[in-house]
């Protein structure tokens, strides 16, 4: 996902694409332990979302001074 897609977003979309994205990488974790999954990379890229996510809901949330 690019930033400038989720800046776009506000923060309860946010709010709601950070659980998306955690229960995501829940599952992609879960198959990459059965053996399941076959693109490997895709957990660094749902664990870079994550924080893009984070990042926006702190900024927005006034918590950056």
């Amino acid at each position: 996902m690019r930033a400038r897609e989720l800046a776009d977003l506000s923060i309860d979309e946010l709010t709601a694409k950070s659980g998306d994205l955690r229960h995501e990488l829940f599952n992609a974790q879960v198959k990459r332990s059965t053996g399941q999954l076959e693109n490997t990379a895709k957990l660094k890229l749902l664990r870079r979302d994550i924080a893009r996510v984070a990042t926006l809901l702190h900024e927005r949330r006034g918590a950056v001074k």
